[in-house]
Order: C-alpha cells, then sequence, then structure tokens
C-alpha cells in the first residue's frame, strides 16, 4: 500500500485527470468538425467577383447561400440566385431568376415583361434594361438576368440555366462587416 504526505495527490489522479482533459479536446474537436460539416451541407459561402448584381450585392463582398431552397421549394420570380455557369461549369454565378420554365421574357424599350405583365424591379439603379428580345423559357430552365443591366453577361447573351446548375437562394451579406445585411426579396411579378 503507497502512503502519501498531506497535500501529496497520487499519479494515478493526475494520469486519470489528463487522460479525461485529452478525452473532452477530442470530443469538442470532433463536436466542431460535425458542425462544420452539417452547416456546409445547408449554406454555402460565396464571395462576388463581378459588378453585374451591383447594388444589390457589390463586388467583394461574401454571401450566404441556402444550398437547400431549391431541393426543398421552387424558384420564385425575383430570387437572387447562384449557379454553376452553363458555358463552363467550373465557375459560379450570381443573378436575379427573371423568368421560370413555361415564361415568356420579353425586353422592350428598357422595360421587361413577363408573360405580357411589365416587372416592378425596385432594385434597378437606373430603371433601364438594354437589349431587345424575346424568349420562351423551356422546361427545366431559367431566364437570369444581373441588377446591373447595362454590364451584366446574363441569359440575355448565354441563354437559359438548367435546374441541375442551381446551387441555391443567396440569403444575406456578411463581409465585409460593415456590409452585413439580409438580402430583400422582391414580388416583381404581379
Amino acid at each position: 500500500m503507497q502512503q502519501f504526505t498531506p497535500g501529496e495527490k497520487p499519479q494515478n489522479a493526475n494520469n486519470k485527470k489528463s487522460s479525461h482533459v485529452f478525452l473532452e479536446i477530442i470530443q469538442t474537436i470532433l463536436i466542431a468538425v460535425a458542425f462544420y460539416f452539417a452547416i456546409d451541407a445547408v449554406i454555402d459561402r460565396v464571395e462576388v467577383f463581378n459588378v453585374s448584381m451591383d447594388p444589390t450585392v457589390k463586388q467583394g463582398e461574401v454571401i450566404f447561400v441556402n444550398k437547400l431552397a431549391y431541393r426543398l421549394g421552387e424558384v420564385d420570380h425575383g430570387d437572387v440566385v447562384t449557379f454553376h455557369y452553363p458555358a463552363d461549369p467550373r465557375y459560379n454565378y450570381i443573378k436575379r431568376a427573371i423568368g421560370l420554365p413555361g415564361d415568356t421574357v420579353r425586353i422592350e424599350n428598357g422595360e421587361v415583361y413577363i408573360n405580357g405583365a411589365q416587372l416592378d424591379e425596385p432594385y434597378l439603379p437606373d430603371h433601364t434594361t438594354n437589349g431587345e428580345g424575346n424568349w420562351i423559357v423551356p422546361q427545366g430552365m431559367y431566364f437570369v438576368m444581373g441588377d446591373n443591366r447595362l454590364d451584366s453577361n446574363d441569359s440575355r447573351v448565354w441563354g437559359f440555366v438548367p435546374e441541375e446548375d442551381l446551387i441555391g437562394k443567396a440569403l444575406a451579406v456578411y463581409w465585409p462587416v460593415s456590409n452585413i445585411r439580409v438580402l430583400t426579396h422582391y414580388n416583381i411579378y404581379p
């Protein structure tokens, strides 16, 4: 039997305490990793590299994207969506959903019409859309446009976005901290 002097702790107790602390650290790391992957499965973080969505989302801002939005729900007119660029899926784009499957999109005299109804687009900086044309959106496709209509490479140029290329719905700007805000959804189609 081992004897200890008053105030002296058995070495066995120190080993137990050290192993308990080590197990706590491992558990904390595992929980953090699990939370990271759970959040990553639902939320994407995207940095904006161009000016096509200015002033809604500015170049250099980083946004949260809900990756489950279109797996569990439908795209709505006016949603700010992220997607793989159809001509080169290595690149992700952010635009506003204008035309949904089956819609007829018309641009005339700087105004956008869906199925004959003029869109209400308060987010446009100059309320002008350049270009003219008519498009019928095929099933499983979307017609998207940037909010900076005079400087946006979008469906007017390269066509429709296939449903399978959608990543998610943009929710909020979280970086830089001075620009944190929730992105407003506008009901653009009467």
